[in-house]
């Protein structure tokens, strides 16, 4: 299987084990530090495919640069005052990536500056 049939097949599982009727069945919460991020039912699954800088970078990288993977679904935020809790980064091009605001942890998504929309990436997240 390649890489791209195994991304899909990944978001797919994911759409089934944590959404219902097209929204987040499940609390949504920081990997990291268990912070509450969203409350069940209050973000819509979008099946969207955005890459996002590694939330742990290799320390042997090129100066300057930045890795990133590719990432399938995302719940879409409409209004960033549904966050329970959530953090944003400086402006990066059109975008502020999200970040836990208890212990900074991220990026878990991004904030597009020119539709005010946010993004949490399903994978960066854990789902109780």
């Amino acid at each position: 299987m390649s890489e791209t049939e195994n991304n899909s097949t990944s978001g797919e599982d994911d759409q089934k084990e944590y959404v219902e009727n097209g929204k987040n069945k499940m609390t949504v919460k920081c990997q990291f530090c268990g912070s509450k991020i969203l409350e069940k039912l209050t973000a819509k699954y979008i099946a969207q495919k955005k890459e996002l800088p590694l939330m742990q970078q290799d320390i042997n990288r090129k100066e300057g640069e930045i890795q990133k993977e590719m990432l399938n679904g995302y719940y879409y935020v409409e209004n960033m005052y549904i966050f329970e809790n959530i953090g944003f980064t400086h402006q990066v091009e059109a975008y502020k990536y999200l970040t836990c605001a208890d212990c900074d942890a991220g990026p878990v998504g991004y904030y597009d500056l020119d539709t005010k929309h946010s993004y949490v990436a399903l994978s960066r997240v854990v789902h109780c």
